[in-house]
């Protein structure tokens, strides 16, 4: 065979996982192994070589089709340097892991942050596929995010560029304080964590709604209550998702995507959520700069991570 390929690594607290793609971004092989963080940096760093060699092993593929590997984790990272600068759920701090893999594995080795992996992987093979300027954001515990503009992961100066879950949106009056410390960003509203608060919070207020009923809350009771008609419920999907309209007119004023990619638990109440979306998007962002763009739901899922992973290679 002589057709080239590409590993992407998810590197996670609980599990490493791995999987080959084509020039393309079509995964084709998966594998998913234990991290042992309790084992220390070494241990890692071996777990992930070892997954990489037995991928290629377990497939149709010759190590000599593989290009380069490619490895998104969940913390701060410089790219330039290939260096994990603290990635607390795996107790990395100033790993030089670019370098170490390299040499181990005898190819070339890039890395970054599982935001940007995600948005590369859903940019190159899942809902932004064939399409060069689109903005990502995926809505979980926090909110994340990643830019892609001419193709490729736009890093800005330092690397921090696309933390869009910490633009400042939500009025003084109205603010909260977020975990990074700031007032007012959008992930204390459009988050599942922002939601769960704000559900909470009715609750304590004693709010006539279902949710007073539900023992442990979570961002699909609260969906899901207002699917039902609970008002306010409804309430706070709807500022959830008013939050998260504004801050992509804001973006769009700035960057003009052609897509906005949303993923994540949040994303998976669907066009519920979606249509408010559009609908707040439209009203706040003028006519030109709306134009053809599109707001649509995340398609790759947990692979997202490993697609983009393999996709540093070609397209950062």
């Amino acid at each position: 065979m002589s057709e080239k390929i590409y590993v992407g690594v998810d590197l996670g607290g609980t599990a490493i996982k791995v999987g080959i793609c084509d020039d393309q971004g079509q995964l084709m092989h998966t594998y998913e192994g234990p991290t042992e963080v309790d084992q220390g940096v070494d241990t890692v760093i071996a777990n992930i070589e070892k997954y990489v060699r037995h991928i290629i092993a377990e497939s149709p593929y010759s190590w000599e089709q593989l290009e380069g590997v490619g490895a998104g984790v969940a913390g701060f990272t410089n790219v330039r340097e290939g260096i994990i600068v603290h990635a607390p759920n795996i107790g990395f701090r100033n790993v030089a892991i670019r370098s170490v893999l390299e040499e181990r594995l005898g190819k070339p080795v890039k890395i970054d942050n599982d935001a940007n992996v995600a948005a590369l992987g859903e940019a190159w093979a899942g809902a932004g596929k064939g399409v060069d300027d689109c903005v990502c954001f995926t809505l979980g515990t926090g909110v994340g995010g990643g830019l892609i503009l001419n193709g490729k992961i736009y890093q800005g100066f330092s690397g921090m560029a696309g933390e869009l879950g910490h633009i400042s949106v939500v009025p003084d009056l109205e603010a909260i304080k977020c975990g990074c410390g700031k007032m007012g960003c959008v992930e204390t509203v459009s988050s599942a964590t922002g939601i769960i608060q704000m559900a909470k919070d009715a609750v304590e207020r004693g709010d006539h709604t279902s949710l007073a009923l539900v023992d442990k809350i979570a961002a699909k009771e609260v969906f899901d209550a207002a699917k039902a008609g609970d008002e306010v419920a409804l309430r706070i999907v709807k500022r959830a998702a008013f939050y998260l309209g504004k801050t992509m007119a804001t973006v769009a004023a700035v960057l003009n995507p052609e897509l906005f990619i949303v993923g994540g638990g949040v994303s998976k109440a669907g066009d519920f959520l979606f249509d408010e979306i559009r609908t707040v998007f439209a009203q706040l962002t003028p006519e030109p700069l709306q134009q053809g763009v599109q707001i649509l739901e995340a398609t790759l899922g947990n692979n997202a991570g490993i697609v983009g992973a393999a996709g540093l290679l070609l397209r950062s």
